[in-house]
């Protein structure tokens, strides 16, 4: 891979993570289509990394106010435990299911069969009741089913902003809570994965050449692009079209079907 090929991806990875389509999925079928070899999700979880930054970047008011203010605010002290919380069950699922994850990241047929699902999954979200539970009323088990459903989205073409959003709303979390908790509770799961990947290179003695030769152009290109997607992404919550996006998973996963599968 060369950087024009990283900068390609970590764009794609950028433009998809904060839109309910699964940047994962498009960045396996992109894989398939281009040509490009990849040494294992490597490069797939440091573009991760540079959208987290993003995360970081334009919430950056919201982190600050929550880790300055936990010790002395109620609500704050109980959103940082249950991100916590929330955090664990997609930490075991990926420890225990590792091995399995890795297999399907070069498989653009599971890809194109989730990206149907993930159609389906944007529709719920509009379907869906909202509920107007807080932060304030979440108990534990809503923030380990939202977990769950987290460690879910590994697999490649499942939303993973789309798949807490719903399990969120699903608990009875009000639609702007629902968002919130799903954007903050991705930061520890992103964080927790790069790091350990990061190991690996190290211990493989491969960590300034793998980064430098391509993953650091990705990761730059997925947090510049990420910060413009999480604003686009805003503007389609606040306008309520959701479900436009159902119809592009649908055609994205029914064409990847179509000619990875010939």
């Amino acid at each position: 891979m060369g950087a024009l090929e990283a900068i390609l991806l970590g764009l794609l990875q950028g433009l998809t993570e904060f839109l309910p389509v699964s940047s994962s999925g498009h960045l396996v079928v992109a894989q398939h289509f281009l040509g490009i070899t990849l040494p294992g999700v490597t490069f797939e979880v440091m573009v991760h990394f540079g959208t987290l930054l993003s995360i970081v970047w334009v919430f950056r008011k919201d982190l600050y106010h929550l880790l300055t203010h936990f010790t002395d605010q109620m609500e704050e002290k109980k959103l940082l435990i249950l991100l916590i919380i929330g955090t664990i069950p997609t930490g075991l699922m990926g420890l225990f299911f590792s091995s399995f994850f890795r297999e399907i990241f070069d498989k653009p047929l599971i890809a194109g069969l989730m990206l149907l699902i993930t159609g389906f999954i944007i529709i719920a979200i509009q379907k869906i009741n909202v509920g107007n539970k807080g932060i304030k009323e979440m108990s534990p088990w809503d923030a380990v089913l939202v977990g769950v459903f987290q460690g879910i989205a590994i697999i490649p073409g499942i939303t993973r902003s789309g798949s807490t959003i719903l399990g969120a709303l699903w608990r009875g979390l009000k639609r702007e809570e629902a968002i919130r908790f799903s954007f903050l509770l991705a930061l520890p799961a992103i964080a927790g994965a790069s790091f350990l990947e990061l190991m690996d290179l190290y211990k493989s003695g491969d960590l300034v050449n793998g980064f430098l030769s391509y993953t650091f152009w990705g990761a730059l290109t997925a947090f510049l692009s990420g910060i413009f997607a999480i604003n686009v992404f805003i503007k389609l919550l606040m306008k309520e079209k959701f479900y436009y996006l159902a119809y592009y998973c649908w055609l994205a996963g029914i064409l990847t079907l179509l000619f990875a599968g010939s």
